[in-house]
């Protein structure tokens, strides 16, 4: 309280403004409570949709199971991946006509990368296929190429005539050998087949597992000489 004297005087509030100031007080201080609690609010809100995502993230389904960047769930693209790998192998074998029946498969497949694939080597493999009657070969290479491509077509005489020749200039390369041994097969004769496959084995022993799981020598899979030949290892086989 001031004291009372000269040059000073008592002031005095009325009742309502100090009824005034009180509610408004009251009303600030309301207003910072409500503020505080819908931050509150904000702050669980959040972090419970922040969890909600998180959870749902981690609920997705695992990606589909990949080969060569293909899906492989729907069991008929399983299938057609089969297919295409055999149809390859047979194609790194140089066997175009069943690689080329194997292929005509899978572009009418559901999976459409593996389609795209196949058309793509269908077309190698028919261009590989034509005759080279129209070409000139010289080399030995070049004869082995067209005797190739005249078995795949079937044509056998001439596949022998370049196969022959591609021996008489290069005697001593195994995989002409192999591929005359092959043709004999395919034609029935069982004594120049086992005489070019031993060949083939003795220039290059890899060709002995070659032909254990080539299904051109099927024609001599009863024969003891063939067995003896592919598996010398076994009791009763001199080595």
């Amino acid at each position: 309280m001031l004291p009372v004297g000269k040059g000073y005087s008592i002031v005095h509030f009325p009742q309502v403004l100090r009824l005034a100031l009180t509610d408004a007080f009251a009303f600030a201080s309301m207003r910072a409570m409500a503020k505080v609690q819908k931050s509150s609010s904000r702050g669980a809100k959040s972090s419970a949709q922040h969890k909600a995502k998180s959870k749902k993230k981690n609920s997705l389904p695992p990606h589909p199971p990949q080969r060569g960047g293909v899906e492989m769930v729907d069991p008929l693209v399983q299938a057609q991946m089969k297919v295409y790998e055999e149809a390859m192998a047979l194609f790194h074998q140089q066997k175009f006509q069943r690689a080329k029946q194997e292929l005509e498969k899978v572009v009418i497949g559901p999976s459409k990368e593996l389609a795209d694939r196949a058309r793509t080597h269908l077309r190698i493999t028919e261009q590989r296929m034509k005759p080279t009657a129209d070409q000139n070969p010289k080399s030995p290479e070049d004869h082995y190429q067209r005797g190739v491509a005249m078995m795949n077509l079937g044509r056998w005489d001439e596949a022998r005539e370049s196969l022959e020749k591609a021996r008489k200039l290069a005697p001593k390369a195994d995989h002409v050998h192999y591929a005359l041994a092959a043709l004999d097969c395919l034609t029935g004769e069982a004594d120049s087949a086992l005489a070019n496959l031993k060949i083939a084995i003795e220039l290059r022993s890899a060709n002995r597992y070659h032909a254990r799981n080539d299904e051109d020598f099927n024609f001599l899979q009863e024969d003891p000489r063939f067995t003896e030949l592919l598996y010398p290892e076994k009791e009763g086989y001199p080595g």
